[in-house]
């Protein structure tokens, strides 16, 4: 099993420790604009694959500023596991994953079931549901599908249309939500 974290000690990990303490002080401010709201001057992004057995728990954001390993890092783990292909995960839509983990309350990190798709994997995956786009967003590292096993589908996909940033699809059926940073939109049930 993989594991990506940052726990050497370098800047990202010294970085990592104080953001540990401060998370825990930083205030949320219920009345705050969209996904901004509880963000504070750290942004965190927590979640593992079943598929892959990889586990991420990373600070991606400190004092308005993005740390570009640790997107690096967040951008290989959200890859087409199926491909094994990279593509950057705009950065949108892990603000929106991370603001509307954040609003949940919740320490536990999300599954992944699927963040880039390849053109190929989409195809294929279309070919087996209706429910897949051909114009997924997925194919553009501006998607995910995630589930946190500790609530909800409709609260999760709350939480995420509370940050007002992108589209929100509820798959009750299938136990995920999809956040992404394209059109404000919401659809399922």
């Amino acid at each position: 099993m993989t594991k990506i974290s940052s726990t050497g000690l370098t800047r990202r990990a010294l970085l990592g420790a104080f953001a540990a303490t401060a998370i825990v002080a930083t205030p949320t401010y219920s009345n705050a604009a969209g996904f901004l709201r509880g963000g504070g001057d750290i942004r965190r992004i927590r979640m593992y694959s079943g598929r892959t057995g990889e586990r991420l728990d990373m600070i991606y954001w400190v004092d308005g500023k993005y740390i570009k390993d640790a997107v690096k890092e967040v951008n290989h783990f959200m890859r087409d596991w199926r491909t094994d292909q990279v593509k950057s995960i705009d950065l949108r839509t892990i603000d929106i994953m991370a603001a509307a983990h954040n609003l949940l309350d919740v320490n536990e990190p999300y599954m992944l079931l699927s963040g880039y798709r390849s053109p190929g994997t989409n195809a294929m995956l279309r070919s087996r549901s209706r429910g897949v786009a051909k114009n997924s967003l997925h194919m553009k590292g501006q998607a995910a599908d995630l589930r946190l096993a500790s609530r909800s589908v409709s609260q999760v996909a709350r939480a995420a249309q509370s940050c007002r940033a992108g589209g929100v699809g509820r798959y009750s059926r299938s136990n995920f939500v999809h956040m992404d940073c394209g059109v404000i939109r919401t659809w399922g049930r």
